[in-house]
This record gives C-alpha cells, structure tokens and sequence, in this order.
C-alpha cells in the first residue's frame, strides 16, 4: 500500500477543504433570501410533529429564522448563510487516522473469518502472521477484475468508485476489495444513520467517511455535500459513491442512478484543468455480489409495501441487530466464494475506455482527449452545469452497462429464477402479487428442478460468451443438482422461515418474497421474469456487449507522458468529432 496516497495527509488539509467549500457555495449562491427561506421551509415541514427534545429546539430556531427573513439586510443574510454552510461543511466532513486504519486492515481478517469460519480460525491461529494476513478470506472474498491496471490508474489520477448497492455490508466489503487488490483507501458518504452504531461509527468516522443526512432535502445542504464532494476529487482524494443512492430494495442490478455526487467529477476536473494542474478522473463500475444478502428480508418487504413507495432510510433492518449479522456472516463464510466483488474497465467521466497509462479511447479505439470535452469553441475550459448534466447521464447509462455486464451469478440467483418461474407458471393468474401469495403451495420433484436450473445455466453460459454477464465458479461447474443443493444450504440457516424445503417428493416453494428478490438479480438480462424495470426503463434483455479490448501500451509509450494526454492534433480531433456527438457538448459550445 502506497502511503502516499492523498487520503493519508487528509487531517492536515481538512480545514482547508471546508473553507473552500464554504467560500464556494457562498460565491454561487445569488440569492441568500431564496436560499435560506428554502431552507427553513423544507427543515420546518421535516421537524414538524416531532417529539424529540432535539427536534423541537431545532423546529424553533427555523421558524424564528423564517419569521425574520423579511426584516434582515443583505449582509445580516450572507452572514447567516455563512454559519449555516459552515455549519454543514464541519458536519459532513470525515476524518482519516492513519492508526486506526492499520488496525482496522489488521483485525478485519481474524474478526470476520471468527465470525464466519471459526474453524478455519482455529487452524491459522498458530501462525500469527497468517492470522492478520488477508489470505484468511482469500476463498470466501474474491475479488477480480483488472486490479493490475488500476494499480497503474491510482498514480496517474483519481478514482472514483461507483458499486452496486445490496447491503450495510457493502462499504465493509468492498474496503476489503480495496486492500486486498493493493488499492489505497477512499473517502465516501455514509448515511448519518449509520453512525449510530458505536463500534461501527468509531471506525468509519476514522476511516474517510464522511456524513450524509438523507432527511435533509433543501438545496443549501445538497450544494455544500456536492461542493464537498468535488473538492475533494480535485484535490486527489479516491472516492467511493454508491450512485443507486440507497441498497436496491428489489435485489436487481440498478439501471437508473442518481447523479448527484458523481456529477461532481466534471467540475472538479474543469478546476483542475483552469488552474493547469490538470488531474484526471477515472469512474470505476463495479458489483459486489452475495451468496445471500444480509437484509433481504426487509429490503424485499419494503419494496413491495405500499409504504416502501417512500420510505427512504430504513433504521429498522437486520443490520442493526448483532445476533442477525453475526448469523449471517458465519453462513458466509462457511462456503467458499460466498461474496464477490468484480471490478469492471475503468472509464473516464465522458464514457471513454481507459488504458493503464490513463490515456482515453472513444468506441472506435481511437485516442482523444478528455479536455476537450470541457472546452468552448476557442479553446477555454468552462464550468457548465447543464452540458455536465448531459454528460453525467451519459455517463450513468455506462456505469448501468457495466453493472449488468459483470453482475455475478450465484447458484441462489438460479435457484430462485428457476424455482419461480415454476411457480408462475402454476399461478392462476399473470399478477405479481397473485403468484407471491402461492406459499407452499407447489412442490417441485428435485430431477426437474435440476433440470430446469440446467436449462437455465446453458442460456446464462450463451450470455457469459458474449460477455453479457459472469457466470460464478458453482454456477459454471456445477450440476444442476449441485446447484440446487448449494442454494438451499444457502438459505437455510438463515433466513428467518424456510425458502425452499426439502421434502419427501420434491422441493416445497415457501418463502416467495424471498425468491423474487433473489430473482431479480438476473431481470435485467432476460433470463427471469423483469417486473423491476424503473419507469421509461425497458425490460427484459437490455445488456450490451463489451467493445473489443483496448491494445497493452507499447514500452516506447510507457516512458511517456504518465497522463497519457493526447498531443494537439489528438485533441483537436477529439473536439471536432465530440462537436458532432452527444459526448462533444463541451467542444460544441
């Protein structure tokens, strides 16, 4: 691990992130009285009806905030904006100790495989140097991807890390990811709700983390969150968002992001180049995929609540409760590959494949440069809200592409598909909900579950080859008893109430929400029933192929420029031909 990463210095620059986040959200607010009366009506309508002693002094400061508004000057006005932004910017920031994070990379080892492999445990524990080696969750966490590449990536550039989102687990595992591959740490938002957790805010306050309160939702916290975000990729740090903007309460692979945060990579990266120090982004995709999911249970039963519609931050889920976590995390680790974490090509913030050295390449393989894409007509980088928006879109229709393309199948994705699609098919009627009602109501003989989840590996190995999806390793060897045996093991154990039990005549279909939710994972590819698409979102098979691979860099252009920038004529090329596409809106204008 290279402690030279940004992130190691973080504490002696954190006063000076939070004064430019203040100095710029001030600068871009034109109008403080619309900004603060916003704010105390959308904080009042929040704290309104509650009994908390907090909230009730909280609800009176707005309201006498709101009632003198109107008599205030100007300056009294950007004063209060002033405190106020302050006031989030400190807030929000996170915190980075470098002894806690060597701590925290020396006890997650012998903690978790305590947890989910405590024989496994046993066996090392003779040899400390093992014990607190990450080799300890070697066959249980894999990660894979093109670690090598972005070993090269992280000193030419930032990263940002966009994951898909299933659990609480996922900031814990996919750290794990990081050190594992040799990437150095990143900072990411985590849920104010999340710090609640003494243990578990004790070490995320002291690992990067910064705070993010979801119940707040006027546009003066937005603007210093973002402006927070962005400072810190301008300034170098590795970044992790979760860009779904919360776990997937359906268990499907996201198609529809929120961009908020992420949109902040363009600004940055047109700071960087105005000042001419210019320090390129690179997005990286990526699935974290489980066996089983943590809090599957709630997540499923949210999504089809009609409470769920929009209930955003569920405080009530298994990942507040010790005893459910440490239960799942022993049936975890009791299998090998349990969890997956896959990595995907990086790309930079306009969808552009990257090499090891960081230079771009648009569809055709042909180099361009990202610069121009920040450039009017004569040449001059712009901050353009409305163009990056379209490129943040663009941007999110990739980050979808490559999720689906490197979604991981797991021998309960299968299971679950094949075993509903029998139960649809007995349903008497097509409705979701009627089918889900159809609790052990349907036993399969196991010879034709079997065979059915056989049928559906050779149309998921049809798609592995068109680099549509990944085929897990008990997917792609096993039987199709096999299958079916690992998944059940899976699910026993675990969930609350049986999923699927093993009866005297077959396999009994019991926990339907369960199966759908698990389902879900392989809706988006066609292979099981799709009635998760997002609004205006297709269903069925939506996935496209990966372009070919980008050439290995020649030693000859190694020894050159670390960025890999592209010479003028590169670049001018690059502008003229984004001046015709959706991607050129910058070299447009």
């Amino acid at each position: 691990m290279d402690s030279r990463a940004p992130i190691f210095g973080f504490n002696d620059a954190r006063d000076a992130i939070v004064r430019t986040v203040v100095e710029r959200v001030l600068s871009a607010t034109r109008d403080p009285l619309l900004a603060l009366n916003e704010a105390a009506y959308q904080e009042a309508k929040r704290l309104e009806g509650s009994r908390k002693p907090q909230d009730v002094r909280e609800l009176a400061e707005w309201q006498k905030l709101a009632r003198s508004l109107g008599r205030m000057e100007d300056a009294e006005r950007r004063r209060r904006l002033r405190e106020l932004s302050e006031e989030y910017a400190w807030d929000i920031a996170g915190n980075f100790d470098r002894r806690v994070y060597q701590l925290s990379s020396r006890l997650l080892p012998p903690v978790v495989s305590a947890l989910l492999a405590p024989r496994k445990l046993m066996t090392v524990v003779r040899d400390p140097r093992r014990l607190v080696s990450l080799e300890l969750l070697a066959d249980r966490v894999l990660v894979q991807g093109p670690l090598a590449k972005l070993r090269s990536l992280v000193g030419r550039g930032t990263a940002v890390y966009v994951p898909t989102h299933l659990s609480n687990m996922d900031s814990i595992v996919f750290g794990y990811a990081l050190e594992r591959a040799g990437l150095p740490p990143a900072t990411y938002g985590a849920g104010k709700n999340l710090f609640t957790n003494p243990v578990l805010s004790f070490f995320m306050h002291n690992l990067g983390a910064y705070r993010v309160d979801r119940r707040i939702r006027h546009n003066l916290y937005k603007d210093v969150l973002k402006t927070y975000s962005g400072v810190l990729l301008e300034r170098g740090y590795h970044s992790l968002f979760f860009p779904g903007g919360t776990r997937s309460r359906s268990g499907g692979v996201e198609r529809r992001l929120k961009l908020g945060l992420v949109g902040s990579a363009f600004e940055a990266y047109a700071r960087t180049l105005q000042s001419g120090r210019e320090r390129r982004i690179f997005f990286v995709p990526a699935t974290i995929n489980y066996l089983i999911t943590l809090e599957a249970e709630t997540l499923i039963a949210d999504f089809l609540s009609e409470a769920g519609k929009g209930r955003f931050i569920i405080e009530d889920d298994e990942s507040s409760r010790v005893g459910r976590v440490a239960s799942f995390l022993r049936k975890l680790l009791a299998m090998n590959a349990a969890v997956v974490i896959r990595f995907s090509d990086p790309i930079d913030p306009f969808g552009n494949r990257v090499d090891e050295l960081g230079r771009s390449f648009d569809a055709r393989g042909r180099e361009v440069d990202p610069a121009s894409y920040m450039k009017d007509q004569d040449g001059k980088v712009l901050i353009d809200a409305a163009r990056d928006a379209q490129y943040a879109r663009e941007l999110g229709e990739e980050i979808c592409r490559a999720y689906a393309r490197d979604t991981v199948v797991m021998a309960t994705h299968v299971v679950a598909a094949a075993s509903f699609a029998r139960l649809r098919s007995q349903s008497p009627a097509a409705d979701l909900f009627t089918v889900l009602r159809q609790r052990d109501v349907l036993t399969v003989p196991r010879d034709d579950l079997a065979a059915d989840v056989v049928a559906l590996c050779d149309r998921l190995r049809a798609l592995e080859q068109q680099g549509l999806i990944v085929l897990g390793e008990d997917v792609r060897l096993g039987s199709g008893g096999d299958i079916v045996e690992r998944a059940m093991r899976a699910f026993a154990g675990y969930h609350s109430a049986p999923v699927l039990d093993s009866r005297p005549d077959g396999v009994a279909i019991c926990d339907t929400n369960l199966l759908f939710y698990y389902q879900n994972r392989l809706a988006a590819h066609g292979v099981a029933w799709d009635v998760i698409a997002p609004p205006g979102v297709p269903t069925g098979l939506q996935v496209q192929p990966p372009l070919p691979q980008l050439a290995t860099p020649s030693p000859a252009a190694s020894r050159g420029d670390d960025r890999g920038a592209a010479g003028p004529r590169a670049g001018a090329a690059a502008g003229a031909a984004g001046a015709g596409s959706a991607n050129g809106a910058g070299g447009a204008r």
